[in-house]
C-alpha cells in the first residue's frame, strides 16, 4: 500500500494525458490555421487592398470634358439662320483642367501612406490574434495538467481512505479520519469539475479562433514547459522600437499625417486649365476657332485651415507614437520582469519545495502505517505538497503567457 500511495503522489507532475487518445496538436500549426482562418484578418486585408486603389484616384488628371453648341438666331429652333448669318454655328470643344505640378504627386503620396497604415494593422491584428490563441492553448494545456494532477491526488487519496476504513474496521482508526479523508476527496472532486468546465470553456475559445465548428472533436495541447528567455531586457526593448506592430503603424500614422501637411500646403498654389473649341458657320460664312486658357487661384483662408489642421494632426501623431513607444516598452519590461521571476519561482519548485513535500508526505506516510503518525498528519502533508504541485503548475502557466506577450510586444520569436 505504501508503494502504491508513494507512487501516486510523486508522479503527479507527469504530463497530461491526450483526450481519448487523440495526438496533442503543435501550437505553431495551430496558429499558421488561425492566421489563415480568421475573418476579421481577411477583412483587414480586403480593406488594405481597397486603400491601394486610392493612389491611382487622387493622383489622376481631373475628367477631361466634351462640348457641343449650337447656336440659333431668329428662332429657337435648331440650326434657324445657318445658312444666312454668320452668327449661328455649330461648335465642338474640349477642357481640361491641369493641377499646379506636385499636387497629384502629394495627394498620392499622401494615400499610399494611408494605405500603408492599413498594412500596419494587419500586423497589429495578427500579433492579437497569436497571442490570444496562445493564452488559450496555453491555459488549455495548464488545465490537463492540472486535472491529471488532481485525478492522480484523488486515487492517492481512495487508497488512503480504503486503509483508514480497512483499520477502523480491525479496531483501529478513527471515524473521524476516515470522513476527513472523504471530506478531502470530494473536494478534489469537485475541483476536477470546475476543471473540466473551465477546459470546455477554453475549447470554445480556441475553436472561435480557429475557425472551427464548435461540435468539432476537442484539441488536446502539447505539455507545457518553461522556454528559456534567451534576450536580456536591453535586447528586448531594442527589439520593442524596432518591430513593435503599435510603434509600426503609429510611425506609419505619423508619416501619413506628414504627407498630408505637405499636400495641403502645396494646394495653396494655383491650378490652370485650357480648352479649344472649333465652330462651323454655314458654307458661305468662315470657321471660328477658339483656345481658352484658365487659372484658379484656391482661396488662402481655406488653404490655411487646412495647413493649419494637417499641421495638429501631425502634432497629434508625433504624440501617439512617443505614448504607444513608451506604453509598449514599459509593458515589455513588466514583462520581462514577470518571464524572469517566475522562472526562478519554478526553480524553486522544481528543485527545492517539491522534493521537500514529497519527502514529508513520505515520512509521514510511514510514520502513518506504522501507527505512529496520526492520519491528520498525512493529510496535512498531502495538501501542503499539492498546493506546491498547482502553485508549481500555475507559475509555469504564468511563464509562458509572460513570454507570449514578450512576442507580441517585441514582434520577435522567443520559443
Amino acid at each position: 500500500m505504501k508503494t502504491a500511495l508513494c507512487i501516486a503522489f510523486t508522479g503527479v507532475l507527469a504530463s497530461a494525458l491526450p483526450v481519448s487518445g487523440q495526438v496533442p496538436s503543435p501550437l505553431r500549426q495551430l496558429l499558421a490555421e488561425a492566421l489563415h482562418n480568421n475573418s476579421d484578418l481577411h477583412a483587414a486585408g480586403h480593406a488594405w487592398q481597397a486603400a491601394t486603389h486610392t493612389r491611382g484616384q487622387v493622383a489622376a488628371l481631373p475628367d477631361p470634358q466634351f462640348t457641343l453648341q449650337e447656336f440659333s438666331v431668329g428662332s429657337p429652333k435648331p440650326f434657324a439662320g445657318f445658312t444666312t448669318s454668320n452668327f449661328t454655328y455649330i461648335g465642338i470643344g474640349a477642357s481640361q483642367e491641369l493641377p499646379y505640378p506636385g499636387k497629384r504627386r502629394l495627394k498620392g503620396q499622401a494615400a499610399d501612406a494611408a494605405a500603408d497604415i492599413r498594412q500596419a494593422q494587419i500586423g497589429v491584428l495578427e500579433a492579437s490574434i497569436a497571442e490570444q490563441l496562445k493564452a488559450a492553448y496555453f491555459r488549455l494545456a495548464y488545465l490537463q495538467q492540472t486535472l491529471t494532477l488532481l485525478e492522480s491526488s484523488r486515487t492517492t487519496l481512495s487508497q488512503v481512505i480504503e486503509s483508514e476504513i480497512a483499520r477502523y474496521g480491525s479496531g483501529g482508526g478513527s471515524q473521524m479520519d476516515v470522513l476527513k479523508a472523504q471530506l478531502e476527496r470530494t473536494k478534489l472532486v469537485r475541483e476536477i469539475t470546475m476543471h473540466h468546465e473551465e477546459a470546455a470553456r477554453t475549447e470554445a475559445d480556441l475553436k472561435e479562433l480557429l475557425h472551427r465548428a464548435q461540435d468539432s472533436p476537442d484539441i488536446v495541447a502539447e505539455d507545457l514547459a518553461p522556454t528559456p528567455l534567451r534576450y536580456g531586457s536591453r535586447e528586448l526593448l531594442d527589439f520593442v522600437r524596432r518591430q513593435n506592430p503599435e510603434v509600426r503603424m503609429e510611425a506609419r500614422s505619423l508619416t501619413s499625417q506628414n504627407a498630408e501637411l505637405k499636400s495641403a500646403e502645396r494646394q495653396g498654389k494655383p491650378d490652370f486649365s485650357i480648352g479649344y473649341m472649333y465652330q462651323r458657320t454655314g458654307l458661305d460664312f468662315p470657321s471660328y476657332y477658339m483656345l481658352t486658357l484658365g487659372m484658379t487661384l484656391p482661396r488662402r483662408s481655406r488653404v490655411r485651415a487646412e495647413v493649419a489642421e494637417a499641421a495638429e494632426s501631425l502634432a497629434s501623431a508625433k504624440e501617439h507614437l512617443d505614448a504607444a513607444l513608451q506604453q509598449q516598452l514599459a509593458d515589455a519590461q513588466k514583462q520581462y520582469v514577470a518571464a524572469a521571476t517566475s522562472a526562478e519561482l519554478l526553480t524553486q519548485y522544481r528543485e527545492g519545495l517539491i522534493p521537500q513535500a514529497d519527502a514529508l508526505f513520505h515520512a509521514g506516510l510511514a510514520g502513518y502505517e506504522s501507527n505512529r503518525q496520526p492520519l491528520a498528519s498525512v493529510l496535512a502533508a498531502f495538501n501542503e505538497g499539492l498546493e506546491l504541485k498547482r502553485g508549481y503548475q500555475q507559475a509555469l502557466l504564468d511563464h509562458e503567457l509572460a513570454i507570449a506577450r514578450l512576442e507580441k510586444l517585441t514582434g520577435q520569436v522567443l520559443r
